[in-house]
């Protein structure tokens, strides 16, 4: 029997873009913020409508909207591995990482959205189930927060049935082992505890506070030192505390970057970000080469883009349920998961990623 064909193609691509201030004002070790911006990409094709979204600057939408359109409408929504190589191939000469990619992801969650409503089934049915649901981390613990605020914060997750958080260190080190003490104090001693430098320290620096940390059961230290510094996060790793993970990887924005991370044996466990990374296929592809080098892979932040896509990996740390884009994807989304146990759970009753735009919340952050 001859193969049937099966082509929908693209008719409409639409992008907008919101900005949400914080709740309480945001800071890590390198940078501090008071507004998030959301860009969001809606697919029409066959009866149906779908999104994606990313967070990056308004200039995401302004690239989707003047260039990757065109490369995509009326293209088979069902061949999204030909749309999204036609859109690396018209960025080449404005740059991969960064802005680009950040498009491109946008745009290709849209379409397997899309591609999943098409065929009415969830997005970790069309790209296969490994397990039920996604185990979280809580994150959130910035610098910028009290002491009082940082213990509020964490053990809350904890009382609601995490098993791990994690929290922002590297703004005023000389307090870091302080505030990690405090931490502890917080969520009792069962719970896993992480921090995040977002590359704050220089390598010393950094293995002496490795040290102080683990005083404290600390098991996660993220980007100790800069993520582009590869022999300071192998140093990191062969010379660190028993039993404390280093993690890095989520400004990764193609599988270039990810492979010469894990080719340097630069951590234990790697972090991709589908809003970065080219989206639903770069993610995918992410965790294809972490296989091939038997490290496990951990999805950074946008918890309700990223948990059907983690229940279809096979080797997995937790994802991390980041307190910014939980609380914007709550306001904007209907059928967004709320934790249970310390885990989120794909609703298999809704097509597609599950989530459906409320536009009445989100017109009021239109930029």
């Amino acid at each position: 029997m001859a193969a049937r064909s099966i082509e929908v193609p693209v008719e409409k691509l639409e992008v907008s873009a919101y900005q949400i201030p914080t709740d309480f004002p945001e800071a890590d070790g390198t940078l501090s913020w008071d507004a998030t911006t959301l860009v969001l990409v809606t697919a029409t094709g066959g009866g149906k409508q779908s999104l994606g979204y990313t967070y990056g600057n308004k200039a995401v939408a302004t690239l989707i909207a003047g260039k990757l359109t065109e490369m995509v409408v009326g293209q088979n929504a069902m061949a999204i591995t030909s749309s999204w190589q036609a859109m690396v191939k018209a960025i080449r000469n404005l740059g991969r990482p960064g802005i680009c990619s950040m498009a491109i992801a946008a745009v290709d969650t849209a379409l397997w959205d899309l591609k999943a409503r098409l065929l009415d089934l969830p997005l970790v049915a069309l790209l296969g189930a490994a397990r039920a649901e996604a185990p979280i981390y809580g994150s959130g613990g910035f610098t910028s927060y009290s002491s009082e605020q940082l213990q509020k914060q964490l053990s809350g997750w904890v009382s609601e049935g995490m098993q791990a958080v994690k929290m922002k260190v590297g703004s005023q080190p000389h307090q870091d082992p302080e505030r990690v003490r405090l931490a502890r104090e917080a969520i009792g001693e069962e719970v896993a505890l992480f921090v995040d430098g977002n590359g704050a320290y220089g390598r010393k620096q950094a293995l002496a506070l490795a040290e102080a940390f683990a005083q404290h059961r600390v098991t996660w230290f993220e980007e100790p030192v800069s993520s582009d510094d590869l022999e300071g996060l192998r140093l990191l790793r062969d010379r660190g505390p028993a039993g404390m993970d280093i993690a890095a990887g989520e400004y990764g924005y193609d599988q270039y970057y990810f492979r010469h991370m894990l080719a340097a044996g630069a951590v234990d466990v790697l972090q991709a970000d589908a809003t970065r990374c080219g989206g639903i296929t770069g993610f995918m592809a992410a965790s294809a080469l972490c296989q091939g080098y038997g490290i496990p892979l951990s999805a950074h932040t946008a918890p309700s883009l990223h948990a059907h896509a983690v229940c279809a990996l096979p080797h997995i740390r937790p994802l991390e349920y980041f307190h910014d884009h939980a609380r914007i994807e709550a306001i904007f989304f209907d059928g967004v998961l709320k934790p249970v146990n310390g885990a989120l759970k794909p609703d298999t009753s809704r097509p597609g990623l599950g989530l459906e735009l409320r536009q009445a919340d989100a017109a009021q952050y239109a930029m």
